[in-house]
């Protein structure tokens, strides 16, 4: 083959790689029938790769799946970012990664998109910096995916891989999150993973991050609804008990409380199906609080309006509202609380009340709705407050301890 056959050629792959198209060759070479080993020496026989013939280039072409793209840009509203790692050369991993959207520029270079060997040829401290910037890599080997794992985990990112091969193995093993495919996955990479996607489909794995964070959602939101509630309840009986030797509410009308908060709450909060809004929001940090500061705020702008409100009806309530006995009213299931009040005097020792002294009760709850509001608007540190009040101790940290926490990423590594 001439030197202008070989540049002929190699135009060819370069046209058909930018394409996204998988270059394969196709070449012969005649053979004696002498030079065909027995039987017995088949094991150990080496195709010969010298003098072949080609018959020609043929481009195979692997078109993305219908909604990758908007998966991938759900994905990066959520924060996370996706990375593609194939065995493919440079031009035709650019080109699937513009397909499908991992890639908006077409004119990116290094560290943007990169070969494999150019990153293992790295040392630690390099290989770190460079992961961070990598959006695709090409040319590369399963170790090559294992390295990029171990170098974003050690810049503090949650990572979470995808594979189908026996290859993958080491890369499912050592991520925070292993995926691998249920329908062309070997075994192998299954026992190494976290979870299967019994559909082998991309798109399922922004529904799995909708469900989690529906899931993390609806936990802080029962969480905080719960402390809320609890502290009112038991500043209010503490602070009554101790003053003047009885309780507002009780025992019967505590347990009632605790029904609205551990059933009915937690009903209408844990059981919220997840929504897109949820993809909107930035990941949640490995070491960010369960209750956040945003938490603390609504919890105690509520909790200090309620046990103002209930200390001064216990205490000012005869001479406010000219009651013969008031007794709080948490006003969260309106229908089973109007039963409870107008139906049930004799089981929960309640009077029933007068239209004037309900709608007292209404506007007395109503006021929590704009002052809700008006709390949202009070800012507060990014930084947990725990943390804001503990000292450092001098000498290197734990390497997960050691990291800031500013921004943590999801990162798919696929």
């Amino acid at each position: 083959m001439t030197p202008e056959k070989v540049g002929e050629f190699k135009k060819f792959i370069e046209d058909m790689a930018v394409a996204s198209l998988r270059c394969v060759a196709f070449a012969y070479r005649p053979c004696e029938m002498s030079d065909v080993p027995k039987e017995d020496q088949r094991a150990d026989w080496v195709l010969p790769e010298d003098n072949l013939i080609m018959l020609g280039i043929v481009g195979i072409k692997d078109p993305c799946r219908p909604g990758v793209q908007d998966s991938i840009r759900l994905c990066a509203a959520a924060g996370i970012k996706v990375r593609m790692v194939t065995g493919d050369n440079l031009q035709t991993a650019r080109a699937i990664a513009l397909e499908c959207g991992i890639l908006t520029d077409p004119n990116v270079s290094e560290p943007t998109i990169i070969e494999g060997k150019t990153f293992r040829e790295l040392s630690d401290l390099e290989r770190e910096e460079v992961a961070d910037k990598i959006s695709v890599m090409g040319r590369s080997s399963p170790n090559d995916k294992l390295l990029l794992v171990k170098a974003l985990r050690n810049r503090g990112h949650v990572v979470a891989v995808t594979g189908d091969g026996t290859n993958d193995a080491p890369a499912l093993h050592e991520a925070d999150i292993g995926l691998s495919m249920g329908i062309q996955g070997t075994e192998v990479a299954k026992e190494s993973s976290d979870i299967i996607i019994l559909d082998d489909n991309f798109a399922t794995l922004v529904r799995v991050v909708r469900w989690g964070r529906s899931v993390y959602a609806n936990i802080q939101k029962f969480i905080q609804f719960q402390l809320t509630v609890n502290v009112a309840a038991l500043i209010i009986n503490v602070v009554s008990a101790v003053s003047s030797g009885d309780v507002p509410l009780n025992a019967v009308q505590l347990l009632w409380v605790n029904l609205i908060m551990d059933t009915l709450g937690a009903l209408a909060l844990a059981t919220e199906p997840p929504n897109n809004h949820l993809m909107q929001r930035p990941p949640v940090g490995r070491r960010e609080p369960l209750i956040t500061n945003i938490m603390w705020r609504n919890l105690l702008i509520m909790a200090f309006y309620q046990v103002a409100i209930l200390l001064t009806l216990t205490f000012k309530g005869l001479s406010l509202l000219r009651l013969k006995l008031f007794i709080a009213i948490i006003a969260i299931t309106v229908v089973l609380q109007v039963l409870i009040i107008e139906f049930l005097g004799k089981f929960t020792t309640t009077v029933r009340l007068s239209w004037q002294l309900w709608l007292v009760s209404i506007g007395l709850a109503f006021i929590s709705w704009p002052l809700a509001l008006v709390g949202k608007l009070i800012p507060v540190p990014d930084r947990p407050l725990l943390d804001m009040f503990t000292c450092c101790c001098p000498g290197k940290k734990e390497a997960d301890d050691g990291k800031e926490d500013s921004g943590v990423k999801n990162i798919e590594v696929v």
